[in-house]
């Protein structure tokens, strides 16, 4: 059994999509992160080098989100899940990807893409 930590509302400015409009203008993404560690070690030493320090991981998937335009949010989403399975202590990470400005001609709130990667199948 592991423990989560969640990181929630991460705001990103990038040029994904499969338009080019969207790669010239670019638009927000919203990255949700859960991830699955053992926190005890951290509980028992107050100390944060026994833990996921999630200021920083926040940075390194703001980071992973505005590099690089691709097409896909699933791409975007995958990238994310290899930033934050970098730390060893991470068994698992769950990843939903918001793009509330995709380009749709239909009145909606939102899509978002959620992926879980394991330490194991993080390539898969």
């Amino acid at each position: 059994m592991s423990d989560e930590l969640a990181v929630t509302g991460i705001e990103c400015f990038a040029h994904h999509g499969v338009f080019d409009f969207e790669k010239r203008e670019g638009q927000t993404f919203v990255v949700d992160l859960v991830l699955g560690l053992d926190t005890r070690a951290a509980a028992a030493s107050d100390d944060l080098q026994d833990t996921v320090n999630y200021g920083s991981l926040t940075a390194d998937v703001k980071a992973a989100v505005e590099r690089d335009p691709v097409d896909l949010i699933e791409t975007v989403a995958q990238r994310i899940a290899d930033v934050c399975l970098l730390d060893s202590r991470v068994e698992w990470a769950r990843v939903t990807l918001h793009k509330p400005d995709a380009p749709i001609d239909a009145t909606y709130s939102d899509v978002a893409l959620t992926i879980t990667r394991t330490r194991g199948n993080a390539d898969d």
